[in-house]
């Protein structure tokens, strides 16, 4: 059971353009938006897609590629791990869940091959 880790992989389409923050101690940051689709039938026989939407953070260099490389809607797959914080905004506290991206590869040829 050892090998057993938080680990996430998804394949998804940018939800937004990227917007690169660069911190005071020189690390950059990059927080994203990615839409993942599940085609079922429902109960008539009808297809059927649900999107659902996953929060993004990458730091350093890996988020330096995906900025320089990605626009929205391009086609992502991404690796990591679930992440979980806490902030407070009016006096209540907010619970987030994002994927901490620890490798990415674009999907989407036509970008790259414009870059």
């Amino acid at each position: 059971m050892n090998a057993l880790k938080n680990q996430v992989q998804l394949i998804g389409r940018l939800g937004n353009e990227t917007e690169l923050k660069s911190l005071e101690n020189g690390n950059s940051l990059l927080n994203f938006s990615l839409a993942t689709n599940e085609s079922y039938k429902d109960k008539e026989g009808n297809l059927q897609t649900k999107t659902e939407w996953h929060r993004l953070v990458a730091w350093g260099k890996t988020a330096e590629l995906i900025d320089k490389l990605c626009k929205k809607g391009d086609e992502l797959m991404v690796q990591g791990k679930l992440t979980h914080r806490n902030y407070e905004k009016d006096g209540e506290i907010r619970y987030i869940t994002e994927v901490q991206i620890n490798e990415f590869l674009v999907l989407t040829v036509a970008n790259l091959m414009q870059s």
